[in-house]
């Protein structure tokens, strides 16, 4: 069974307690305090696993936590970290929060591991607070809180090229006839109900991924029918190969139909509805050989209906838009087809997109635990900005991208970190040290 949505709750292991003892001795009558730490609580991690392409091991499953540190012991022993909880995803998994719909990880790319969630510290034993003043402190640390966090997770199917269309017009039978897939064909709509992935092999080691994807229907981008059950795996497509049939078999009109369909994308992403595409003619073999008489003119001539493939061609075709009449019965045109496609994408300089991230439970959920430190340099003459939170929050974040550098941005702002800076009196066109990072300040 496939299934490409879940929503889970996940939670860190809390950290163990520090321990409160004193050493018990015999001939030591006055033993000093001996109490261990606690143990660190279990982080939530999310992993690749590319043997899955599916959500389903998370259909009926819905909280996954991680276990507690243990508490320190007598005689300075430490306490048992908590067990890591790791969940194994399929390539392509996007991770949002519940609440806020924001994106928290793409799993794809060079990510294939992720800590979604840290377990809390252990807790300092009483050890740890002896002094000169005070030689038997009768107190310890608790272990820092775990966390909690809902998520969604949303696979968007990684493929060079999506095969888009209505209902039954031979997406199916297109991926069946050029790959190893092996989709459900029949003659009744909506055959594919869930996404397939096929190895397209041209030979001499020209290869690319296609997949076929459920069929559309009026009103798809508002949620009807498959609606974005179909349309989040287009997303990551470099090419679309638009399926039509030319053979109007279902009674519709083929050209009708291409425009609906690219209303649909729009509606849903401009950025999908701006991915290139090329139409696919389908269904040529059930063409009839000679034109069908549709009227009689005034003198008594039949009117005969316009060549369909001709028809599609001129309203449709453009140099960035080729027609390619095929049958998906008979092989005819296809292999021309593909061998375009392979070309374009070869060609093309767009990479997977991959989907910024905008929010970190971690970080928000720890809330003010991790300081911070805003400082001048007279030195230098410079701001400088330091401190764990914010070095956290370089790690993951591409500053060369302007997404990434806005939601930084964000991160300075929503943390009073920009605050900080204009109370020291920072002016537009100072300099902003962070860690290896310089930057001028514009407010």
């Amino acid at each position: 069974m496939f299934a490409d949505r879940a929503r889970l709750t996940l939670v860190s292991g809390k950290g163990g307690d520090g321990h409160v003892s004193f050493r018990r001795e015999k001939y030591v009558p006055d033993g000093g305090p001996d109490g261990g730490d606690g143990g660190r609580g279990g982080d939530v991690i999310l992993r690749v696993d590319p043997g899955l392409n599916t959500l389903i091991n998370y259909k009926h499953r819905k909280k996954f936590a991680a276990t507690d540190g243990e508490e320190g012991g007598k005689r300075n022993c430490r306490g048992k970290d908590g067990t890591d909880v790791i969940l194994p995803l399929p390539e392509g998994t996007v991770v949002r929060d519940a609440v806020t719909g924001k994106v928290i990880v793409d799993l794809s790319g060079q990510t294939r591991e992720y800590t979604i969630l840290t377990g809390g510290r252990g807790g300092a034993g009483n050890q740890h607070f002896a002094s000169s003043t005070m030689q038997a402190p009768k107190y310890a640390k608790p272990g820092g809180p775990s966390k909690t966090v809902e998520v969604i997770l949303e696979l968007k199917l990684i493929a060079d090229v999506g095969l888009i269309g209505y209902p039954s017009v031979g997406k199916s039978s297109l991926l069946r006839a050029t790959t190893n897939a092996e989709p459900e064909c029949a003659d009744y709509h909506f055959t594919t109900l869930n996404p397939h992935l096929g190895v397209v092999d041209l030979g001499a080691g020209s290869t690319f991924v296609m997949a076929d994807l459920p069929g559309l229907i009026d009103g798809a981008a508002d949620g009807a029918g498959l609606g974005h059950q179909f349309l989040r795996h287009i997303e990551r497509n470099k090419l679309l190969i638009h399926v039509l049939d030319a053979a109007g078999t279902e009674g519709r009109d083929p050209v009708e139909d291409f425009h609906n369909i690219n209303s649909e994308l729009s509606k849903y992403s401009p950025e999908v509805a701006a991915l290139p595409q090329v139409i696919a003619a389908n269904k040529i073999d059930l063409i009839p050989e000679e034109p069908e008489a549709v009227d009689v003119d005034e003198e008594g001539e039949l009117i005969y209906a316009p060549d369909p493939i001709e028809r599609i061609k001129k309203e449709l075709e453009t140099d960035e838009r080729p027609v390619f009449p095929i049958s998906t019965a008979t092989g005819a045109g296809i292999k021309e087809m593909l061998s375009y496609v392979y070309e374009a994408i070869k060609n093309m300089d767009a990479p997977v997109r991959i989907f910024e991230q905008e929010y970190d439970p971690d970080i928000a959920l720890a809330g003010g635990n991790e300081p911070y430190t805003v400082e001048y340099d007279a030195k230098n003459d410079e701001y400088v900005c330091e401190g764990p939170r914010i070095e956290k929050m370089l790690g993951y974040t591409n500053l060369e991208s302007e997404k990434g550098f806005v939601f930084f941005q964000k991160f300075l702002k929503e943390n009073g970190i920009l605050d900080e800076l204009e109370k020291l009196g920072i002016k537009d066109g100072d300099t902003v040290r962070i860690y290896g990072f310089s930057f001028e300040y514009y407010k």
